[in-house]
């Protein structure tokens, strides 16, 4: 029987390494699981006042369809927190959405037609690129220098053709950790202007930050033609919930896309009605285990890194935000990142996810782990680690 030719470009290495691990779980084996950013599944929960609010919503009946663009309450909450970023914004630019790659298809479906490039940061988030193929579109990866956090803007320039459509930002970046300062912001905004590109910034994990202050691409975006993709499944722990939203900037040139991007909201009906106030109670209600999770997450990741770059044949950048470590593969010996990756799961039962499973281009010879376990869980895993590479003949 046919299938669409579309879906062939659709992959997703977070997930698609797991079967070689629950292979080895029939087997018996134990494994350490590093590869899914996931807080709730490492102990990190939203506070009892957001799960009440879940769990009241659901009590009153709230369990119909909702607006179609999400509650109002919430939409006028979202739109405060972007507008303290920077931005100037009302509840009408905000779109609530069933998590942000819910919000990442409806944009790159409004955007991309068949042969139409999207510039990427190198590497990437992996929906990213699929969604692009999935609508007929080409990724193209830009360079980003990982020691300084800094995007190549003269490489994004040599890569902008009358195909170029967008360029897509992840600050903090995931799978690097990589956070985008206002200089770069600043340029990357007047490059897209120069070429009447969108931007398109991705900025879920903007409170997970370990070094210096976030700066929201809202602080530097002016009028220009910026769309936000933000959530709750990180800062707000609310993974499983799927909750994410749109805010468009109060730019004349995204004016079309306002007006039809909606309409993919109504073909779906609508977000997950009760769980859109525990949303606006995880903005409204206190915050202080936001800062009691990123303070928690920064000794994990200094232990991290320190270790790492300790090892033979491995080096490790500092990430500046989010809870991943992007590590390179010195002298691997074996014939892909993958395949390092799979023998350390085979060898010691450590998951990671390689790192041409972000993008072949940048991503190829490094590979990615989460930091979010327990000090503990985490230097046992490290310790395995060490025991790996310890092991083989560069």
């Amino acid at each position: 029987m046919k299938i669409s030719k579309k879906v062939s470009g659709v992959e997703y290495a977070i997930r698609d390494i797991v079967s070689a691990a629950k292979d080895l779980e029939k087997q018996g084996r134990t494994i350490d699981y590093l590869n899914i950013g996931d807080p709730a599944q490492y102990g990190f929960h939203p506070p009892e006042n957001v799960k009440q609010a879940f769990i009241d919503a659901i009590k009153k009946d709230q369990n119909y369809y909702s607006a179609s663009e999400g509650i109002q309450e919430l939409r006028t909450a979202i739109a405060k927190k972007e507008n303290l970023k920077g931005l100037s914004i009302g509840a009408d630019d905000v779109l609530v959405t069933n998590g942000v790659s819910e919000g990442l298809d409806m944009i790159m479906s409004s955007i991309v037609e068949e042969g139409d490039e999207v510039l990427l940061p190198g590497p990437y988030y992996p929906p990213y690129a699929s969604y692009i193929r999935l609508h007929g579109g080409i990724p193209i990866e830009f360079s980003v220098d990982l020691e300084n956090s800094t995007p190549d803007i003269a490489d994004i320039k040599s890569k902008i053709t009358p195909k170029t459509v967008a360029i897509c930002l992840i600050s903090p970046n995931n799978p690097t950790g990589a956070v985008f300062e206002e200089d770069s912001l600043k340029k990357l905004i007047d490059v897209a202007n120069e070429n009447n590109l969108y931007i398109i910034c991705d900025e879920i994990y903007d409170q997970i930050v370990f070094d210096k202050k976030f700066v929201g691409i809202g602080k530097v975006a002016g009028n220009s033609p910026v769309i936000i993709l933000n959530g709750f499944s990180k800062v707000h722990l609310m993974s499983g919930w799927r909750i994410g939203y749109i805010a468009f900037n109060s730019s004349p040139q995204l004016a079309p896309i306002r007006e039809h991007l909606p309409k993919l909201a109504r073909v779906r009906i609508s977000t997950n009605h009760p769980v859109q106030y525990a949303a606006l109670e995880s903005l409204r209600g206190p915050q202080e285990y936001i800062s009691e999770f990123v303070s928690e997450l920064k000794k994990h990741r200094d232990l991290v890194v320190k270790r790492l770059n300790s090892m033979p044949g491995i080096s490790c950048s500092n990430p500046k935000g989010a809870f991943y470590v992007f590590p390179k593969i010195e002298n691997n010996p074996f014939k892909s990142d993958k395949e390092f990756v799979l023998n350390l799961l085979k060898s010691k039962g450590v998951l990671a996810v390689h790192g041409s499973g972000f993008g072949t281009k940048y991503g190829s010879g490094y590979f990615r782990l989460v930091f979010l376990p327990n000090m503990e869980k985490l230097n046992s895993a490290l310790d395995k680690i060490e025991d790996f590479v310890c092991s083989y003949k560069p």
